[in-house]
């Protein structure tokens, strides 16, 4: 009965579909050229996450240059537009995130970023090492074209969002803290869209999966604690980097021995550890950063308790003592099966059938899974890779060397307007 109905309602959705207004392929052409001046501009000005004051201004002046109902200051500096078709009906929003990381750009592109801040206390250059310069441009492209064309039933709200890399120490952000603040209300969003450019994934393709496609996230801190002496003497210490080096090779048992990983994959990483001062100083503490990945939700809780359980075990065997700190940063990214089925024959009709791929779900993290907590929402991959590159050799997200190929952002501007057309018509 249940493939019955799905069978059913995905007829019923093509069926409406071809009914909704469609935007001509003119049309997309001729916004192409913007969209890739408002990514270069974005991309040699990046911010950090909280920070993205000025991406946030050129963003809202765009909306208001379009007619659309603009709010600022939403999450600290979030911008969200709404937009009423000709006709009441649902409310679908679809998400850009702004941030920028602390990595300093390592390419010839004409547009490259020149941006430096201070991160955690150092000095570092500032990049879009994750292409979020690309979902800003694309969802200003997108907003322009559905201004243009409101000729469909309810109503988009754009969600700009600040913070995906996670806020600052000691600060709040990104998508939970919009959901916090209500950005899902007022009008209520019954349907969320979110796309992630791919350096990896061809231009022209899209990489997409039903229920869990990225994993959640926590953030863990150890903090070790020892005896200080001279270097020399090393044995009237309590040495705290001997005994993190013993705890990082005890964690990673937790994957290998206590993690069911038939079931699903996770992992524990280790991402800093500072200790010391001087070469002939044993210190007093030392203290580890890294980060947690998990699909399933009773992996994820075995991997909490045995960390809260070995580290300080593993220190007090040496006379040392060590405290575990958890945050969970982000959950499990999770497309609704229903609306997925739904929205598949959008995806194809945006780039062809035999470009739309199943995937695996993927280690990487998303906060875009906080609104898809409140509603359902469909999560996919845009292919910005140059097709003659092989994949292997595609310089990865978060790295110096990042890069993505402007020819692949008007394929996003068309997929997101047509989920949002497609969604709002049916």
């Amino acid at each position: 009965m249940k493939k019955l109905f799905t069978r059913f309602s995905l007829l019923f959705a093509l069926i409406s579909f071809s009914a909704g207004a469609q935007i001509s392929d003119s049309t997309f052409s001729s916004i192409e050229s913007k969209v890739i001046q408002w990514r270069h501009e974005i991309h040699q000005n990046p911010e950090l996450s909280n920070r993205e004051f000025n991406t946030a201004k050129k963003v809202a002046a765009h909306l208001e240059s379009l007619g659309i109902e603009v709010t600022t200051g939403i999450a600290i500096t979030g911008v969200v537009g709404i937009l009423k078709g000709n006709k009441p009906g649902k409310v679908v929003a679809l998400r850009a995130d702004m941030d920028g990381l602390p990595v300093t750009e390592r390419n010839s592109l004409p547009y490259k970023s020149q941006a430096t801040a201070i991160f955690n206390n150092q000095q570092t250059g500032v990049m879009h090492a994750c292409g979020h310069d690309t979902h800003v441009a694309i969802l200003m492209g997108v907003a322009e074209i559905l201004a243009e064309n409101r000729d469909f039933a309810g109503t988009v709200k754009f969600i700009f969002q600040p913070a995906e890399e996670g806020p600052p120490a000691g600060e709040e952000g990104g998508a939970l803290l919009m959901v916090k603040e209500g950005v899902l209300k007022n009008p209520d969003v019954d349907a969320v869209f979110g796309l992630h450019i791919s350096s990896e994934t061809p231009v022209g393709h899209i990489n997409y999966k039903t229920k869990g496609i990225m994993a959640a996230a926590d953030s863990y801190k150890i903090v070790v604690g020892g005896k200080q002496s001279h270097g020399s003497t090393p044995w009237k210490s309590i040495d705290p980097i001997m005994i993190s080096s013993q705890i990082i090779n005890g964690i990673q048992t937790i994957i290998s021995r206590n993690s069911q990983l038939t079931n699903e994959g996770a992992v524990v990483s280790v991402g800093a550890i500072h200790a010391g001062i001087r070469s002939n100083i044993i210190p007093e503490s030392a203290e580890m950063i890294g980060t947690i990945r998990t699909l399933d939700e009773d992996m994820q809780n075995i991997i909490h308790e045995r960390l809260y359980d070995m580290v300080p075990q593993i220190a007090a065997a040496y006379g040392g003592t060590a405290t575990v700190t958890i945050n969970k940063t982000a959950a499990l990214t999770y497309n609704d099966e229903a609306l997925t089925q739904m929205m598949v024959p959008t995806l194809e009709r945006a780039v062809g059938a035999s470009n739309v791929h199943v995937i695996k779900a993927i280690t990487g993290a998303e906060d875009f899974s906080y609104f898809q907590q409140q509603v359902p929402g469909l999560y996919f991959f845009l292919g910005g890779m140059d097709p003659a590159m092989n994949p292997a050799d595609a310089p990865s997200h978060h790295t110096p060397d990042f890069v993505v190929q402007d020819e692949g952002m008007i394929h996003g501007v068309k997929v997101m307007v047509d989920l949002a057309l497609d969604y709002l018509n049916q």
